[in-house]
């Protein structure tokens, strides 16, 4: 299943024979300005969609052949407008996206048999893919920078939709949080170090970073021999980064204590202002007396917040040892959506097995969990709000309700733009698509 999704979205971007796929006769099959669209880009996409299990409908072909126009009529946009990507936005982009595919093959080595293509020529398809995706996307912003929508835009758009069409929104609840860490004894912490540093004794004598990486590494990157994959400086912590900008290639560090916890790095490769490194990721056992304490201090704090002695929000500025949400009065920001709500179905299942049978105001128990850098910890969570299962209103769900007015909005003027351009830019289409009528009359046909 990992594999198959792998290859979806690896395929929408790259014209690559996979094995065990029929061999694809390549011709052009269409003419945009300057721009060719090739019959193993339909054939590509076609099988994408079946092998996601998209209802195919006969009209599957001539769907997909239109937007390769409409995506060939922004690239000649692009050119007219001489609009550019920087090389090295489109490698760190193509970086990013291909660390992601080997994880979802398991490696390297496993991605490239199945497509039966180099490492080297992946990433030329890709990197192309990539940039005609960037700049386009370019001429598309432009072109509909200046739509906005006003508060009677969105309440027309909403009275416009059909009742099956107004969008469902699953449950929701809204958070505060107040978290403490136990603390660890400096024996503790001196036994994690003296670990480390007989990993790092060992990979200086010759043993390989990765295997002891996959087997004593305490982070998710594990599994991948310790590997992060190419990333810049602000995407790291500060300690982390600092110390591996420091290597050079196969240098292991000094042992590192950064928010995740104290880690050993070594260099793999560094490309301008991005590098790939391994790290074997430790942290401190906390002893039950240190764990009692945690759960002693939200305890007390839910004591008094109950006597309404002080607030939730009060209690989470002053004593939560959470710096993200402290400062919010302990409210949690979803980071999918930015906004202050989450899907049931979206929590950590700890969570959602705490919330379930909350009511509005309560408080929970403290309980034992993982913050976001998946160093334990323990939460005393508030329910704020929840709002039942319910078809989107202007009342509870304006803002969604704005942004998928804006969304159709902006369709409308890209459709426009397109319907102008394909009446004014020559194409020319192969007599296979002659039964497709979805051009202007200025369309040739071969």
């Amino acid at each position: 299943m990992i594999r198959r999704i792998a290859y979806i979205v690896l395929g929408v971007a790259l014209s690559i024979q996979a094995v065990g796929q029929p061999l694809i006769i390549d011709r052009v099959i269409g003419v945009v300005g300057d721009f060719n669209i090739l019959q193993s880009d339909v054939e590509q996409q076609y099988l994408q969609m079946k092998m996601s299990g998209m209802y195919m409908a006969s009209d599957s072909r001539c769907l997909i052949f239109n937007q390769f126009v409409e995506q060939k009529l922004l690239m000649a946009q692009a050119k007219i407008d001489s609009v550019e990507v920087g090389p090295d936005q489109v490698e760190m982009q193509m970086e990013g996206r291909l660390d992601y595919f080997i994880s979802q093959f398991g490696s390297e080595d496993e991605m490239e048999d199945y497509f039966n293509k180099s490492i080297f020529d992946i990433k030329d398809d890709l990197r192309e893919a990539i940039k005609e995706q960037m700049v386009t996307g370019e001429v598309r912003s432009a072109i509909i920078e200046d739509v906005s929508t006003t508060p009677s835009d969105v309440k027309s758009y909403y009275r416009s939709l059909d009742a099956d069409s107004i969008p469902y929104i699953n449950t929701e609840v809204e958070l505060a949080q107040i978290i403490a860490y136990p603390s660890f004894s400096e024996e503790a912490v001196f036994e994690i170090k003296e670990r480390l540093l007989e990993l790092r004794r060992r990979v200086q004598e010759g043993e390989d970073f990765g295997t002891l990486a996959i087997l004593y590494s305490e982070g998710p990157s594990a599994s991948r021999r310790g590997e992060l994959g190419f990333m810049l400086r602000s995407e790291l912590d500060k300690a982390y980064a600092d110390a591996a900008w420091s290597l050079k290639k196969n240098m292991v560090s000094k042992i590192v204590e950064s928010s995740f916890g104290f880690h050993i790095i070594q260099m793999v490769e560094r490309r301008g202002d991005r590098t790939n490194t391994r790290h074997i990721l430790m942290n401190p056992k906390a002893d039950a007396n240190a764990k009692q304490k945690a759960i002693y201090k939200l305890d007390s704090l839910k004591t008094v917040i109950r006597a309404d002695s002080i607030t939730f929000n009060l209690a989470a500025k002053r004593y939560s040892e959470d710096e993200n949400t402290s400062v919010n009065g302990g409210l949690i920001v979803n980071p999918r959506t930015m906004a202050a709500t989450f899907e049931l179905d979206h929590l950590d299942t700890k969570d959602y097995y705490i919330l379930r049978n909350m009511e509005v105001g309560d408080l929970s128990e403290p309980y034992e969990t993982k913050d976001r850098n998946g160093k334990t910890c323990y939460k005393l969570l508030l329910l704020k709000a929840r709002t039942e299962p319910h078809r989107a209103n202007l009342k509870q769900d304006y803002l969604l309700l704005q942004n998928i007015a804006l969304e159709h909005k902006s369709n409308k003027v890209m459709n426009e733009w397109y319907r102008e351009k394909k009446e004014t830019t020559y194409i020319r289409v192969d007599h296979s698509f002659k039964n497709c009528s979805l051009f202007g009359e200025q369309t040739s046909q071969k």
